[in-house]
C-alpha cells in the first residue's frame, strides 16, 4: 500500500510565525536539504505577513543567503534587508552570518580586561581553537543565539543550524564544552597557573611531574606550553562559558522556542530528522514540526505509473505517437519517484505520528532572490 501524503497532521507554519509567544525558531536537519533557504523564507514571511521584527542567523558560509536577500555580504552584525514588502505589516528583517572567531573574540573582550584579552588573542592554541577546532562553530552558534536573545531587540530570531556532520552537534556543543572545562587533564594543566604562575615544567610534584613528561612526549613542549597558557588565560572565564551555555540550553527548552526539522525525501535526510526528533523528545525541547523539501508530485494523480507505461507501450506499437509516448514515460517516472518519496517520508511519520508535517514541492530552479524566498515561504505555509 502506498503511504498517503496526508498521513501526518498538517503543520501550520503561519500560526508559529504569528505567535508573539514564539521568539525563536530553530531550523535543523542534515546538510543539503534546503535548511538555509527555509530559514530565510520563514524569516521573510514573519516580517512581511506577520509584522514581526525578525533576524535570521545563518551558519552557512556560502553566499547564497546574502545574494537571495539582496545583500552584498553578511557578517557577525545584523544587517537590515531592504526592498521587502512591509508597508502594511510594519515588520523588519535583518540577517547575519556567524563568524565563530569574531564571536569567540567578543566573548573574551566582554569577560576579561584588555591586557588579558591581548594575551589570550596572541596565544597560538587560542588562535587554532577559535578558528578550526571541531565543535567551536556549534558552541559559538549557541553563544550568538544567547546574545541575540539577551538583547531583546527582536520579536523573532530564526536560526539556521550549522552544516555539521550531524545536526545533533548543535545541541551537544555546550555539554562537550562543559566536559572539556571540567576534564581531569584540563585541571592538571590549570594547576601550575593557579600555583602562582610558575612554568608548566617547573611545577614539581611526583604525580604531575610524571604526567607532564608523558604529555610533553606525546604533544611536544611548545604545544603543551601554548595549551597551558591558553588554559591559564581563560581560567576566569570558564564559569561564564558554562553558565551561558546552560542558560541558552534552558531557552531552547522553553515554550518561546520552536524547532522545525528540515529534510528532503531521501533516506539519509529522513533518518537524520528522526534522530533529531528523538533527541528533542529526550531533552524535552519543543518540536513544532517537519518541513519536507523538494517533494515531487504528479499533476495527474488519477494516472499511475503502471497505467502510464502501458499506454506508452500501446502507442509505440501503433506508431506515429512518439511524442505522446515519451510524455507518458516521463509521467510514469515522476509518479514512481513520488511513490518512493512518500515511502521514505512515511518512515518518519510512523516513528513520530503526532509530529505535524508539511511538504514543499520541488522548485524548477534554485532560489536566488527575495521573490524566490517569498515563493518558498508561501509553499511552506499554504501547501
Amino acid at each position: 500500500m502506498v503511504p498517503s501524503e496526508d498521513a501526518a497532521p498538517q503543520l501550520d507554519v503561519d500560526q508559529i510565525l504569528a505567535d508573539p509567544g514564539v521568539r525563536i525558531v530553530v531550523c535543523c536537519g542534515a546538510g543539503g536539504v534546503g535548511k538555509t533557504t527555509t530559514a530565510a523564507a520563514l524569516a521573510l514571511r514573519a516580517a512581511e505577513q506577520h509584522g514581526r521584527r525578525t533576524v535570521v542567523l545563518t551558519i552557512d558560509p556560502a553566499r547564497r543567503l546574502a545574494q537571495s536577500l539582496g545583500l552584498t555580504e553578511l557578517d557577525n552584525t545584523p544587517r537590515q534587508v531592504k526592498g521587502i514588502d512591509i508597508e502594511d505589516s510594519g515588520g523588519e528583517l535583518h540577517a547575519m552570518m556567524l563568524d565563530m572567531k569574531r564571536t569567540f573574540d567578543d566573548v573574551v573582550l566582554q569577560h576579561t580586561d584588555p591586557a588579558k584579552a591581548a594575551e589570550i588573542f596572541a596565544n597560538p592554541f587560542y588562535q587554532a581553537m577559535s578558528s578550526t577546532f571541531a565543535g567551536t562553530q556549534e558552541y559559538m552558534a549557541m553563544e550568538k543565539l544567547g546574545q541575540l536573545h539577551a538583547r531583546g531587540e527582536w520579536d523573532l530570531i530564526v536560526v539556521d543550524t550549522p552544516p555539521s556532520r550531524s545536526a545533533l552537534d548543535f545541541l551537544d556543543a555546550p555539554a562537550r564544552l562543559s566536559r572539556f572545562l571540567d576534564g581531569r587533564m584540563l585541571r592538571l594543566l590549570l594547576a601550575p597557573a593557579r600555583s602562582g604562575g610558575r612554568s608548566m615544567f617547573s611545577f614539581v610534584t611526583a604525580g604531575f611531574g610524571m604526567f607532564s613528561k608523558v604529555v610533553q612526549k606525546l604533544l611536544g613542549a611548545q604545544l603543551l606550553t601554548d595549551l597551558s597558557g591558553f588554559v591559564a588565560g581563560l581560567d576566569s572565564m570558564f564559569g561564564g562559558f558554562r553558565q551561558r551555555a546552560e542558560q541558552t540550553y534552558r531557552i531552547l527548552q522553553a515554550r518561546e522556542t520552536a524547532f522545525l526539522l528540515v529534510a528532503a525525501p531521501e533516506p539519509d535526510a529522513v533518518r537524520e530528522a528522526a534522530y533529531f526528533a528523538g533527541r528533542l523528545r529526550e531533552e524535552r525541547m519543543p518540536l513544532a514540526g517537519l518541513v519536507l523539501n523538494r517533494v515531487h508530485r504528479s499533476a495527474v494523480k488519477s494516472l499511475d505509473a503502471t497505467e502510464s507505461l502501458a499506454a506508452a507501450e500501446r502507442l509505440a506499437e501503433l506508431g506515429g505517437h512518439e511524442a505522446t509516448a515519451e510524455v507518458l514515460r516521463a509521467h510514469a517516472a515522476l509518479a514512481q519517484q513520488a511513490v518512493r518519496e512518500r515511502e521514505v517520508a512515511a518512515r518518519f511519520t510512523e516513528a513520530f505520528p503526532a509530529v505535524p508535517a508539511v511538504s514543499v514541492t520541488a522548485q524548477p530552479a534554485d532560489v536566488h532572490d527575495i521573490d524566490g524566498l517569498r515563493t518558498i515561504g508561501t509553499a511552506i505555509s499554504q501547501p
